[in-house]
């Protein structure tokens, strides 16, 4: 983690991708990554780092938001507004894992669900599911998909176009 926030650019990246690959399907070391500090970390690495280092913060955020506190917890630091951020303008890559990202924050968390919403991420969801490459479509569907079981977001999603944009998608 310290190397996350202190080493080079290339360690930091490198940090990012084996903190990932650490929380991947492993909720001991989830538990472990988040109780040493690691998740303001990531999320300052996903808002300031390199593309490469932004992306793997990423990474490694999507892995540990499998576990419900580090959902929390990944919100309270303030991921939700890059992560949109790089839905809506990063690189093929990280738009698909920021969208991958932002399904697992809404599945089953109604604040983030609220929150996610709150800071724009439906229109962005909505053209990354039309627009973008055939990851980022997936992942963009499946992020609307989480973020469907709220009520208000049903609505924010059907005038957002997504309906049109879903059943053209359906049909090819």
């Amino acid at each position: 983690v310290d190397l996350a926030k202190n080493g080079t650019d290339g360690a930091k990246e490198a940090a990012a991708v084996a903190i990932e690959i650490l929380a991947f399907n492993n909720i001991d070391n989830q538990v472990l990554i988040a109780a040493v500090g690691a998740i303001p970390t990531l999320v300052e690495l996903a808002t300031t780092g390199t593309s490469g280092a932004r992306s793997a913060a990423i990474g490694a955020l999507r892995s540990l938001s499998t576990n419900a506190d580090n959902k929390v917890s990944i919100a309270a630091a303030g991921a939700i507004p890059p992560l949109v951020d790089l839905a809506k303008n990063g690189t093929d890559g990280a738009k698909e894992a920021a969208a991958v990202a932002i399904e697992i924050l809404a599945f089953n968390n109604i604040d983030n669900q609220v929150l996610i919403a709150a800071v724009g991420a439906i229109p962005t969801l909505v053209e990354l599911a039309t627009t973008g490459t055939s990851g980022a479509r997936s992942a963009a569907i499946g992020a609307l998909r989480s973020l469907s079981t709220n009520a208000d977001n049903k609505v924010s999603i059907a005038a957002a176009g997504a309906i049109p944009a879903l059943v053209e998608l359906a049909k090819s």
